[in-house]
C-alpha cells in the first residue's frame, strides 16, 4: 500500500478501532436517516421552524445541564460497558418512534418526549465515545483516529440523508426510524468483540467529593483547554445548527422537499469526507490550524447563505462540510492530547457541551431567526459568529506555536 494511504488509514491497523469504525459506519448512517426523517416528521405534524429547533434542542438539553457531571461518571467507569448501555438505549428509543409513526398515533409531544430521552442517553454516550477513542488507539494515532471518526460521520451524512429521502418518498417516515434502531445492534456487537488486553485503559477515578469542581477548575486554568472550549461553545451554538436551518432553507428558500434537504446534507458530507481524508493523512494538530479552519468555516457558511441558487448553495455546502470536519477534528484532538489522562472524560464532556450541549440554546434561536427573519439570515448568523470567534482565538497566546501538541502529564 502506498505510504500516503498507510498514513491516512493508520488507525485502522488497530483491530479494536477497526471494529469500532465499522459499527459506527452502519449506525451513523441510521442516525442521519433518523435526523432527516425526524425533522420532516415535525413539519408534517404541523410544527414550525421553531418546533424543529426545539425538538433538536431537547436531544441535547440534558448534555447542557448535566454534561459536566456526565464527564465525572465517564472518568469513574469502564467506558466500553457504558457505551453498550447507552447505544442500546438509543436503539430502543428509535424503535419506539418507528412504531408510533407506523401506527399513525405519533404526535408532536411524543416526538419531543423521545428526543429528550435520547438526550439523556447522549449525556453519557457522547463524552464516553470521545474519550474511548484514546483508549482504543493511544496518543500516536489519536489525531488520525479522531479525523477518521469524522470522516465516518460525514460519509454517513452523505449516505443516510440520501437513503432517507428515497425511503420517505417510497415507504414513509417510519422505516427510517426502524432501520436506525436495527443499526445499533451492529455497534453493540462491535464493542462485544473488542480485545480488552489491547486497550490503553485510563485508570478509573475513585469516587470522591469535589471532582466536578476539580475538573472545571483544571480546564479554566489551562488556556490550551479553555480557549478552544469557549470558541466551540460560540460556534456550536450558532453555526452547527444545520439540522435546524437546512430544512427551512430547502423548503422556504429553494421550494424543495425532503429530497432537497437530504441532497444538501449529503453535499456537506461529501466535502467533509474529502477534507477528512486529507487531514487524516497529515495526522497533525495545532492552534494555528484550528484558527485557520474556523475562519474558512465561517466564510463558507456566509457564502452558502448568500448563494442565489440551489446549485450554488450545494457547491458552497461541499466546502462547509470540509471546513467543518477540519475545525472539529483539530479541536477534538488538541484537547485530548493536552488533557491529563485522569481528566480526559471531564474535558471531553465539556467539549461535548460546547459542541452539542449548546444546541438547546442555539437550536431554538436559529430556528426562530430562520422562521421570522428568513433562513438565509439564520444561516448567516452562524457564519458571522464563527468568523468572530476565530478572530478572538487568533489573538490569544494559544496560537503562538505551531505543529503537533504533546500529551499532557497527569494533573497536579
Amino acid at each position: 500500500m502506498p505510504p500516503v494511504l498507510l498514513r491516512t488509514f493508520s488507525a485502522l491497523g488497530i483491530a479494536n478501532y477497526r471494529r469500532y469504525a465499522l459499527g459506527q459506519a452502519v449506525s451513523l448512517s441510521g442516525t442521519w436517516m433518523q435526523r432527516v426523517a425526524q425533522a420532516w416528521l415535525v413539519l408534517e405534524l404541523g410544527g414550525s421552524g421553531t418546533d424543529v429547533g426545539l425538538v433538536t434542542a431537547l436531544q441535547f438539553l440534558p448534555l447542557l445541564v448535566l454534561g459536566a457531571w456526565g464527564g465525572v461518571v465517564v472518568d469513574r467507569v469502564d467506558k466500553r460497558r457504558l457505551l453498550v448501555a447507552t447505544q442500546s438505549a438509543s436503539g430502543a428509543l428509535a424503535l419506539v418512534l418507528g412504531i408510533l409513526t407506523a401506527t399513525g398515533v405519533v404526535r408532536l409531544w411524543m416526538v419531543m418526549l423521545l428526543a429528550a430521552g435520547l438526550g439523556f442517553a447522549h449525556l453519557l454516550d457522547v463524552p464516553a465515545r470521545q474519550s474511548f477513542v484514546f483508549e482504543m488507539v493511544g496518543p500516536d494515532h489519536l489525531t488520525n483516529a479522531v479525523t477518521l471518526n469524522s470522516v465516518t460521520v460525514n460519509a454517513a451524512r452523505m449516505l443516510g440523508p440520501a437513503l432517507a429521502g428515497v425511503l420517505i418518498a417510497t415507504t414513509g417516515l417510519a422505516v427510517c426510524f426502524v432501520l436506525n434502531a436495527a443499526s445499533y445492534l451492529v455497534v453493540v456487537a462491535a464493542f462485544a468483540r473488542m480485545r480488552s488486553a489491547d486497550l490503553h485503559r485510563s485508570v478509573a477515578v475513585v469516587r470522591g467529593p469535589g471532582q466536578l469542581r476539580e475538573g472545571l477548575a483544571y480546564v479554566w486554568r489551562e488556556q490550551a483547554l479553555r480557549a478552544p472550549l469557549l470558541t466551540m461553545a460560540v460556534v456550536g451554538a450558532l453555526a452547527y445548527e444545520f439540522q435546524v436551518i437546512l430544512p427551512l432553507l430547502a423548503r422556504f428558500v429553494f421550494d424543495g422537499g425532503a429530497g432537497t434537504y437530504g441532497a444538501m446534507t449529503a453535499c456537506m458530507g461529501l466535502g467533509a469526507v474529502v477534507a477528512g481524508l486529507v487531514i487524516a493523512g497529515r495526522n497533525r494538530s495545532g492552534p494555528r490550524s484550528l484558527v485557520h479552519a474556523a475562519y474558512v468555516f465561517g466564510v463558507l457558511i456566509l457564502a452558502t447563505a448568500l448563494a442565489p441558487t440551489l446549485a450554488l448553495a450545494m457547491v458552497a455546502l461541499v466546502g462547509v462540510g470540509g471546513a467543518s470536519i477540519a475545525f472539529l477534528a483539530l479541536g477534538n484532538a488538541s484537547l485530548q492530547v493536552a488533557a491529563a489522562p485522569e481528566m480526559r472524560g471531564r474535558v471531553m464532556a465539556l467539549w461535548s457541551i460546547a459542541f452539542l450541549g449548546t444546541t438547546p440554546i442555539g437550536g431554538p434561536l436559529v430556528g426562530w431567526v430562520g422562521e421570522h427573519l428568513g433562513p438565509r439570515v439564520g444561516l448567516a448568523l452562524g457564519g458571522v459568529a464563527t468568523v468572530a470567534a476565530a478572530a478572538v482565538l487568533s489573538r490569544l497566546d494559544l496560537t503562538a506555536g505551531a505543529g503537533d501538541l504533546q500529551p499532557a502529564p497527569a494533573a497536579r
